[in-house]
């Protein structure tokens, strides 16, 4: 996860592991970054007030923190932090991008209260729907909650819409999923999940099933939309949508695509001048949108692929076991005839004899493919979907996830992990590539 960095030339206050309790000043508008060791590590603030990602930390309260995260903790008036534990690196940084943040925060503010104010049937009750965007590893997540985290703060329940399948802040990643923020989100326990939307691609990149994830993004915005509908104090809240880092050809195809799906009335770009260029210019004809250039926080930390993808088997892991390591997953087994397991796209194309004249067939993108369950299907992270009928998978948002520990052949059953005992909530499945070996 991206978070607030350090200005430029900041210099550190401590770097390699650091250990003992000690205390550090923070002065007004200064932050103070932390990268968690591998070993336990707790704070709280002694004096004034601090915050994490835009949720404010309750005075003089321990705060434990899980290791290798890397979070920033900001000052709007001064404080003395005080920290217990070991640090990969910690060091505090007055330059940072949280003036413009807030001020964005503040115009989105007067819109909501706009949106409020108007009559329910009118265009003018939509508040703020708010798109960031900008390259990988930008801070775009990190922004994402402080928006949310300052709205919920003044009463409003905004609606997070998440699009990076690669991370996944709400669900596992390979998902694409919204839920009400109703509370500044805890820095530790992450977003609250009582009901969130979800729809399953299956992979950590767009790039194995593009139209897949194009049609999924369309069936997210129009859900949403009628659900705003019957809901003025959602509809005045609106919304904000974290994107992936994608930004070149396909990606930026599909960063347009968003923008229109969800009717997008304000694009955040984080630190990408021809980004910003180029959505401008080609947004020109909607005078309804702003597209705004945002400094991104010097400390954002940059993480290469293997990286990433630890990042990903830890959200997996966070599923079934919590963030703290709290939760009680359940192994169950099942026989294959229970099941009917999906994929989504592939499968063999159209005959030619089929297609016009001149046409070459092409796997169908959205073409469902019944499974055979087999020992394929080890360690395979798999979608629960809500769906009926195997016709309405992709339009069906999906319950949870199973983890797939066995597959008996001869015994035609299959073990599972699920996040609880008892039943699934459907019978189809939908498998993609995401795959996890738990360790």
């Amino acid at each position: 996860m991206a978070y607030p960095g350090a200005g430029l030339g900041a210099p550190a206050a401590s770097a390699g592991p650091v250990s003992s309790i000690r205390q550090v000043k923070l002065d007004k508008e200064s932050e103070l970054r932390i990268e968690v060791a591998e070993t336990p590590f707790r704070l709280r603030v002694l004096t004034g007030s601090a915050e994490i990602f835009g949720t404010e930390i309750p005075p003089e309260i321990w705060i434990s923190f899980p290791p290798r995260l890397k979070f920033a903790v900001f000052t709007w008036y001064g404080a003395m932090i005080e920290m217990d534990g070991t640090t990969e690196t910690d060091y505090t940084a007055d330059e940072t991008p949280m003036i413009s943040y807030v001020n964005v925060h503040a115009v989105l503010e007067g819109r909501r209260n706009q949106a409020k104010a108007s009559p329910s049937d009118s265009d003018a009750s939509q508040g703020p729907r708010v798109i960031v965007v900008g390259p990988t590893d930008s801070g775009k997540s990190t922004l994402s909650k402080m928006l949310l985290s300052w709205a919920s703060k003044q009463g409003w329940k905004p609606t997070f819409v998440d699009l990076d399948i690669g991370q996944g802040s709400i669900t596992i990643p390979g998902c694409i999923a919204a839920t009400p923020i109703e509370m500044p989100i805890d820095p530790v326990e992450g977003i609250p999940l009582e009901m969130p939307l979800v729809y399953f691609h299956g992979h950590p990149s767009p790039t194995a099933n593009v139209d897949l994830y194009k049609v999924l993004v369309k069936e997210l915005a129009q859900t949403l939309d009628k659900q705003f509908s019957m809901n003025t104090e959602s509809r005045a809240a609106g919304m904000v949508i974290n994107t992936m880092g994608w930004i070149d050809g396909v990606g930026y195809d599909l960063l347009l695509h968003a923008i229109h799906a969800f009717n997008a009335s304000v694009v955040l770009v984080l630190g990408q001048e021809k980004l910003c260029s180029m959505l401008k210019d080609v947004l020109k004809s909607k005078p309804n949108v702003d597209v705004v250039k945002l400094q991104k926080s010097g400390g954002v930390v940059s993480r290469n692929p293997k990286v990433r993808q630890r990042a990903r088997g830890g959200r997996i892991r966070e599923y079934f076991y919590g963030p703290s390591n709290d939760l009680s997953p359940h192994s169950s087994v099942a026989n294959f005839s229970d099941l009917s397991i999906y994929r989504i796209g592939g499968g063999p194309p159209a005959p030619r004899s089929a297609l016009p004249i001149g046409a070459e067939p092409t796997a169908d993108p959205t073409r469902l493919v019944l499974v055979n369950i087999n020992r394929d299907l080890l360690h395979l992270v798999l979608a629960v979907s809500y769906a009926k009928e195997p016709d309405q998978i992709i339009s069906s948002n999906v319950a949870g996830f199973i983890y797939i520990t066995e597959v008996d052949v001869q015994r035609k059953k299959i073990t599972y992990l699920a996040p609880g005992p008892g039943e699934l909530p459907g019978k189809y499945l939908i498998m993609g590539s995401l795959t996890w070996v738990e360790t």
